[in-house]
């Protein structure tokens, strides 16, 4: 990383004037966040726009936006609001940690009660659950259930675990993950809520408390009284049933060349295994549903040279990219945002091959 460069990467932003999402490169310094558009794998420089920290105020998670659950909310000394999505929640939370750093750096006492918080533990007294739930029915500020799939099957009127743990912390009924993650069992346990789908009737059976509520986006937990399952029809699905229900292993933006203009989009690519697959997504749209992807058994994958623009590639793209060749031969030309990025996505995905 550069000199005072904090963090950096993708985060796809909301627009200020025209409220459409579009994926921009990220740079936290001390006191700046700067943001740069993306042509031909480069930033664009100089930066598209800055938001400058002192006196903001940061809100995670935030749950204003009901089909993009990994929100940051930031809201400047100046109130202009904005409004930032990861890729997944260990991401999000990454980015929170150290953008509430970069506010408070001036002020010491913070940062160390901010690093005794993320790892403190303690349950509130006298938890009252029936107003909880009767919280989470507001239908202004509650928990919105919504059709969810998993493996290949949709589920009405659902929320996903790591929904839930976030409006948990939203409406201070915990101070952190891991107390909302023993409320949130509480209240299973006590026959308010129910886990539905593979993923999450699996977990009850851990015996720990802790354990038996999944802080997890595929993990999927209804009302008690509303539980009720629904088959997909065919036409409700394009995607094999089967392609979308391997384990998650790795997911993460990236940049990828499109097969017939050539052009270069950043997409959220996510990598299943049993079975193996890389699927990915147009994060400016808000439908949580692949706009690509192909099985990995039999593929090739490989780095490609730094210097210069190699052999497929169109425009002027170069550093930090990879091909990945399937069993029909179709060659896939992607862009991570750093050479130990795009070792890791190699290794990750030679393993499944």
């Amino acid at each position: 990383m550069e000199d005072g460069v904090l963090k950096e990467g993708f985060l796809v932003k909301r627009g200020h004037i025209v409220h459409n999402w579009k994926a921009r490169w990220f740079i936290l310094r001390q006191n700046t966040l700067l943001y740069y558009k993306l042509e031909g794998g480069r930033k664009v420089t100089p930066p598209k726009g800055r938001i400058l920290l002192d006196g903001c105020t940061i809100t995670c998670p935030c749950l204003e936006y009901e089909n993009r659950p990994l929100l940051i909310k930031l809201k400047t000394r100046t109130s202009t609001e904005y409004f930032l999505e990861a890729c997944s929640r260990e991401e999000r939370d990454a980015w929170a940690f150290e953008i509430t750093g970069a506010i408070h750096a001036g002020q010491p006492g913070k940062v160390q009660q901010l690093h005794i918080l993320k790892n403190s533990f303690k349950l509130p007294p006298h938890i009252s659950l029936h107003r909880i739930v009767d919280k989470m029915h507001d239908s202004s500020s509650g928990i919105r259930p919504s059709p969810n799939m998993e493996q290949g099957s949709t589920y009405k009127k659902t929320f996903i675990g790591s929904s839930l743990v976030d409006w948990l912390i939203s409406n201070s009924f915990s101070a952190n993950r891991l107390e909302a993650v023993t409320l949130a069992s509480m209240l299973m346990e006590e026959n308010f809520l129910r886990p539905v789908g593979v993923r999450s009737m699996g977990a009850i059976r851990s015996g720990d408390l802790a354990e038996q509520f999944l802080d997890d986006s595929t993990a999927l937990y209804t009302f008690a009284e509303s539980y009720k399952k629904k088959i997909s029809s065919k036409e409700e699905i394009s995607l094999s049933t089967v392609e979308l229900s391997g384990t998650v292993v790795k997911q993460g933006y990236l940049a990828k060349q499109g097969h017939k203009r050539k052009n270069w989009k950043v997409r959220r690519f996510v990598l299943r295994k049993d079975p193996a697959f890389l699927h990915y997504y147009d994060p400016s749209k808000e439908e949580n549903r692949p706009v690509g992807g192909f099985s990995l058994r039999g593929s090739l994958v490989s780095a490609l040279e730094d210097n210069g623009v190699p052999t497929g590639v169109k425009g002027n793209v170069q550093g930090n990219l990879f091909k990945v060749i399937t069993k029909d031969d179709t060659h896939y030309y992607i862009q991570a945002s750093s050479k130990a990025e795009r070792a890791e996505w190699i290794e990750a995905i030679k393993k499944l091959t």
